[in-house]
């Protein structure tokens, strides 16, 4: 078979047909839209360990960029609507530095009542953390249910969306990223919080989903017709797995107010890849039921709780798989012994019958600098994939 473009390989992984080797992706390296010549002292990426496993990301993976089409970077924190004008009355934000870090609050307003937030993005590592949560009480739930919708309407911006595809070319494919009403609704508490309260105040969880479902449907709805068969990530279910919370919740939550995104974008001829981490056994016939179309990251024991071959033999046919490749193996391991481990991935994941395998890692380093074993297993791995 002749060798493939990589949007040509990435383009049948997702239709199912016959590659001529498995697609590998580096996730957000290649993914993520990185300027590793921006100064910026909260630029990691500048720091010059992490030149070369930038490049070899843009020069040799099958590149999957993920584009948002309501934030200048698709991994950008929710921050509630990108519409300023509909915003003034309600929202305020504030953004100060210190001790090497950057902080955001913001703060909704009415009726006299407030919900506050804070963020903070510390200067060597690539992470916002959430210091103090939107809600805090039951009382803040409803503060938040009062908030005028008009406040949460988004300027969608296509153009920066096409721009990305044309640059990329045939060395990849663009992926539209989304966070679905369960993400929304789980980033405003603290995780153990919303844990406690999507399992007793049922009502309420399902008001505020709704709530954020408006406008998040309204942008999947626009945007998967401005860009018909394209790939989309919708990252958000994991908050409604174990062992935080039980695989019925999943199909309450999730299914009910994510399920209807999946329609969406398929009904435009898009490709849906549900985001998952950690232990996704028991809610896989739940993902296959939503009708989508790719998984991803399929962690291996003990981070996950199901093996790349278990998922393939029993739901090959329907999902393409991506991931399998823990990131602490990464960092860690013995190139020798990380070599086997890419092996035997490629191997489970292109094993009998089945859609598509992406080889992927499931996340990817977040601090300065990259060690040189780093970088050489990062190498192995597209080493052993076009060995395939």
């Amino acid at each position: 078979m002749r060798k493939m473009t990589r949007k040509e390989r990435l383009t049948a992984t997702l239709n199912g047909l016959t590659v001529d080797r498995p697609a590998v992706s580096f996730h957000e390296i290649g993914g993520f839209l990185i300027d590793p010549d921006d100064p910026d002292e909260y630029n990691i990426y500048n720091a010059p360990s992490w030149r070369p496993l930038l490049d070899l990301a843009e020069e040799h993976t099958d590149l999957i960029r993920m584009v948002s089409p309501v934030r200048a970077q698709s991994h950008l924190s929710w921050d509630g609507s990108t519409n300023t004008e509909k915003r003034r009355f309600y929202v305020k934000e504030e953004r100060w530095e210190g001790c090497n870090s950057r902080f955001a609050r913001i703060t909704y307003s009415i009726n006299g009542r407030s919900l506050t937030s804070i963020s903070r993005r510390d200067r060597e590592i690539d992470t916002v953390w959430t210091i103090e949560p939107l809600i805090k009480t039951i009382d803040d739930v409803q503060i938040f249910l009062d908030l005028p919708d008009v406040i949460f309407e988004e300027n969608i911006d296509a153009e920066h969306i096409r721009q990305e595809e044309s640059k990329l070319g045939d060395r990849g494919i663009i992926m539209i990223d989304t966070e679905d009403p369960v993400c929304a609704v789980a980033s405003m508490f603290r995780l153990e919080d919303f844990t406690l309260f999507a399992m007793t105040e049922k009502k309420l969880c399902h008001a505020l989903m709704e709530k954020h479902s408006r406008y998040i449907w309204e942008r999947v709805e626009k945007v998967s017709g401005y860009f018909p068969g394209r790939l989309w990530r919708i990252y958000g279910p994991e908050f409604i797995t174990e062992p935080f919370l039980p695989p019925e919740l999943f199909e309450e939550y999730v299914v009910r107010h994510t399920g209807p995104l999946v329609e969406k974008i398929r009904r435009n001829d898009g490709f849906v890849r549900i985001h998952s981490h950690g232990r996704v056994r028991n809610i896989m016939e739940y993902i296959a039921g939503m009708g989508a179309d790719a998984v991803d990251p399929l962690e291996p024991p003990p981070q996950g709780d199901v093996l790349l071959k278990e998922v393939r033999e029993k739901y090959g046919r329907e999902l393409v798989l991506f991931g399998n490749i823990e990131i602490a193996d990464i960092e860690n391991m013995s190139p020798e012994k990380f070599r086997e481990t890419v092996k035997r991935s490629l191997s489970d994941g292109t094993s009998g019958e089945g859609r598509g395998f992406v080889l992927m890692p499931t996340a990817s380093p977040y601090g300065r600098e990259i060690s040189g074993r780093t970088l050489e297993n990062y190498q192995i791995m597209i080493e052993e994939a076009e060995k395939v």
